[in-house]
């Protein structure tokens, strides 16, 4: 009977590889400015909007982080940021201003264009796919500017299905 520690050693490496694995979020530097975007003490009340995000990689997902523009060492709040791992983003700013996608992804700390997004990326012979409000469109995911319920779907690889339209917005 093979010893105990070989068969755990088998178990992880198999668990590794069945597993997608996507690299943590890379917090920007904590409080520090990104994208001009500063990590206020409140929340903004001049643009008070929200959006909804999903990214998959291969038809599996990729969760958006909650409390994402909220580094605790800093104690601040970026004027984009989460408060749960539902995709929902919030933009709430002192000043009117004109957000993107780039910058929600800029703020996470991870790459997004057209051959990595948060980690995730096409195989050879496979593309980036981005849905806006339930429309296909071209060009880079990182200049979509970021408006009142709008809906953004990322599919790395296949299957590249028209996402249904998201409704779980509870309020925001």
């Amino acid at each position: 009977m093979p010893h105990l520690g070989s068969r755990l050693v088998a178990l992880a490496a198999f668990l590794l590889a069945a597993v997608p694995m996507h690299p943590a979020a890379a917090a920007p530097p904590a409080g520090q400015p990104v994208d001009g975007i500063r990590c206020d003490s409140m929340e903004g009340a001049v643009l008070h909007i929200h959006q909804h995000v999903a990214v998959f990689d291969h038809g599996r997902p990729v969760p958006i982080p909650e409390d994402l523009g909220r580094p605790l060492a800093a104690q601040c709040l970026y004027w984009i940021h989460t408060h749960t791992p539902d995709g929902i983003i919030h933009v709430e700013s002192p000043s009117f201003h004109t957000f993107t996608l780039g910058n929600v992804f800029d703020i996470w700390g991870q790459p997004l264009s057209a051959t990595n997004v948060a980690g995730a990326r096409p195989n050879a012979g496979e593309r980036v796919v981005t849905w806006v409000d339930g429309r296909r469109v071209g060009g880079s995911p990182r200049a979509i500017e970021l408006t009142g319920h709008l809906e953004v779907t990322i599919e790395v690889g296949p299957p590249y299905r028209k996402p249904a339209p998201f409704t779980a917005w509870n309020g925001n």
